[in-house]
């Protein structure tokens, strides 16, 4: 079991994503993500988001929101639980990321990247200003075969 943390900061109408071609062996190669990673031991989900942030952007967030836990399983991989955030607070200059590109993306563009379809899920519950959720997403292999929203199946594909 994995517990990683993601982060959507954000600016004016925009998003920071994450182009993820940097990595070898990356599950998430060529895809645009938020900013996020694993926990490290001992860590809160706000250290992890914290350290994360500042090490992938080097920003320091200073306004940030806890928006949802996102179940992720997989036939391939062990099961994770995210953590969801979005910030729209931040000190610092905007650095390289060593796992790819960091781009200020406008929102309304962001479903024409190359996205995992349960972010689309996601994205579209923060977007909407969707209360606190929890949201089950069931892959096999880079296919979205289950999303399930507080406990409810959600009817695919959702967008």
């Amino acid at each position: 079991m994995l517990q990683t943390t993601l982060c959507y900061i954000e600016k004016e109408d925009r998003y920071l994503l994450l182009h993820r071609v940097s990595k070898k062996n990356d599950a998430n190669k060529d895809k645009w993500i938020g900013i996020g990673g694993k926990f490290e031991d001992k860590e809160s989900p706000e250290d992890c988001l914290l350290r994360e942030a500042k090490e992938e952007t080097g920003l320091t967030l200073t306004s940030y929101r806890l928006r949802g836990i996102v179940t992720f399983v997989s036939n391939e991989y062990p099961t994770e639980y995210m953590f969801l955030y979005t910030a729209d607070g931040y000190e610092g200059e905007l650095g390289a990321c060593k796992e790819g590109t960091l781009e200020w993306i406008k929102k309304k563009d962001m479903y024409s990247l190359n996205l995992w379809e349960g972010d689309k899920i996601f994205l579209k519950l923060l977007e909407e200003e969707h209360p606190f959720f929890s949201l089950k997403l069931s892959y096999e292999g880079d296919l979205l075969v289950q999303a399930v929203l507080e406990g409810k199946e959600m009817k695919l594909p959702y967008l």
